[in-house]
């Protein structure tokens, strides 16, 4: 078998075609890996060692039969433990929900397993999505694979960490201001999320829903085209989902279409990183040399989004955390006294980030305030709204920086809760207005850190998305 480190998940499909190796010997490298390199970079929540094997052994049985594989036939994966999988824990990176194991299968993992992929395990976080370094673990912060005690980004650290060590060649995470496009800028890789409503929160814990959303990592763009496909599309068990015309993306990805790229200025202010910046306008020089047309554009409201996101995310996230209170699932501390014990509860289970975008959320929500944040708020969002639908009538894409910096080191931002937020700047808008976006790795510093680029499409853009990026794979 070739070095499995390095293979992509498409190579994994069409090795077990041609009977290179079979289901079961990946299965057993990408598990050997978790719990190797895996444990080194504490990547890892679980490791669905049994469940995995078994499924491994039923696509083998199935090939043997001469019967037609799923698309992600025998690629492991692994799922970001905020997304619900039936048989292990769904921790959410939280103490409350430490032993909490859902009764249900995501839509998104029913849709992977049909697609025969093997779930390998699932991968360490901010609680609750609650972070931009994924140093805010109940069970402790995660390492970025480059070295050099830096963080891997958040709130998906862990599922960024494991495509870019090589334990697996695909992953998922969920971004509600940017918790997959910023780990994969930090660790080197490519994270999309996805158009709001394309793919299915149903078995997602909620943070934010009005921007909770699940995506893909992966080491190239057809890997991520390919992921993405297994997984989109309208879902009844959640109403926010979208029914659109699903090509085929990874089909379709080697395309001659040229396409016209704004530059947002907004992006391109004073704490913007100069290597950062020197990166993404390189890249927008390999684009136009191959013929892609590169402007220069405004969406004036983006100094705006930081503040309108953290005011609308902490305000969901102050409802949505609500329930868990002792009662129901989840941690419980035993007092003869109702709210005590939810008191108790609580205090003992959340981590102080989490309590302290409760208490921001629940004061923009409280009476008296409603009207100036969150009413507010939700206005601005809707300039956002607008000067993205303004900049598409001109533009097909937009490229930016994905973070103003490169990935910093463990600790560094901890004690600074403002710091760590801006670390969003740049991500957040795309959530706010609901369009997808992809984080693809445009180069390294002079010292070797991982720099990211993103495009942003318009809604349902997806396919765009992946052409441009197959375009800089092979042009850059």
């Amino acid at each position: 078998m070739h070095d499995y480190a390095t293979l992509s998940a498409s190579a994994i499909t069409e090795g077990l075609k041609n009977k290179n190796f079979s289901a079961v010997e990946i299965c057993r490298a990408a598990i050997s890996a978790a719990r190797d390199t895996g444990q080194k970079l504490n990547a890892f929540i679980s490791i669905a060692e049994e469940k995995a094997i078994k499924q491994a052994e039923a696509i083998d049985r199935k090939l043997a039969a001469g019967k037609t594989p799923g698309r992600l036939a025998g690629v492991p994966v692994a799922l970001k433990d905020n997304i619900c999988y039936t048989d292990y824990p769904t921790t959410c990176g939280s103490h409350i929900l430490e032993n909490f194991v859902p009764p249900y299968d995501a839509t998104c993992v029913k849709k992977l397993l049909e697609a025969d992929a093997v779930v390998i395990g699932k991968t360490n976080m901010d609680e609750f999505g609650m972070g931009s370094s994924s140093e805010n673990s109940y069970f402790g912060p995660v390492k970025n694979p480059i070295g050099g005690q830096l963080v891997p980004g958040g709130s998906s650290g862990g599922s960024a960490g494991a495509v870019a060590a090589g334990i697996v060649p695909v992953a998922f995470g969920s971004d509600t201001g940017g918790s997959i496009r910023q780990p994969a800028a930090f660790c080197g890789v490519y994270g999309l999320k996805p158009t709001y409503g394309a793919v299915s929160r149903y078995g997602l814990v909620a943070f934010a829903s009005s921007m909770d959303q699940i995506g893909p990592f992966a080491r190239n763009a057809r890997d991520v085209a390919l992921a993405y496909s297994a997984v989109c599309g309208k879902d009844d068990c959640d109403t926010t989902s979208k029914d659109f015309d699903q090509p085929d993306f990874d089909g379709l990805l080697d395309t001659d279409r040229k396409f016209r790229i704004g530059l947002p200025k907004e992006y391109f202010q004073e704490g913007l990183d100069s290597e950062v910046a020197a990166k993404v306008e390189n890249a927008a020089d390999v684009l136009r040399k191959a013929g892609h047309e590169i402007l220069n554009i405004s969406l004036p409201r983006t100094p705006l989004a930081i503040a309108t996101y953290y005011i609308i995310a902490n305000a969901e996230a102050s409802s949505n955390l609500a329930r868990y209170d002792g009662v129901k699932f989840g941690l419980r501390e035993a007092d003869d006294i109702l709210a005590v014990m939810y008191s108790k509860t609580r205090s003992a289970g959340f981590g102080t980030e989490v309590k302290r975008r409760i208490m921001l959320g629940t004061y923009v929500l409280s009476a008296g305030y409603y009207e100036a944040y969150y009413h507010k708020a939700q206005q601005v969002r809707e300039l956002i709204k607008d000067d993205f639908a303004n900049a598409f009538k001109i533009v097909d894409l937009l490229l930016a920086p994905t973070t103003p910096t490169p990935p910093f080191k463990i600790g560094e931002k901890i004690d600074d809760p403002l710091a760590m937020y801006l670390s969003d700047i740049f991500t957040v808008p795309a959530n706010l207005a609901g369009i997808p976006a992809l984080s693809i790795p445009i180069g390294t510093t002079s010292d070797g850190r991982p720099v990211g680029g993103q495009f942003m499409a318009p809604a349902f853009g997806e396919l765009s998305l992946f052409q441009i990026a197959g375009w800089f794979e092979r042009t850059s």
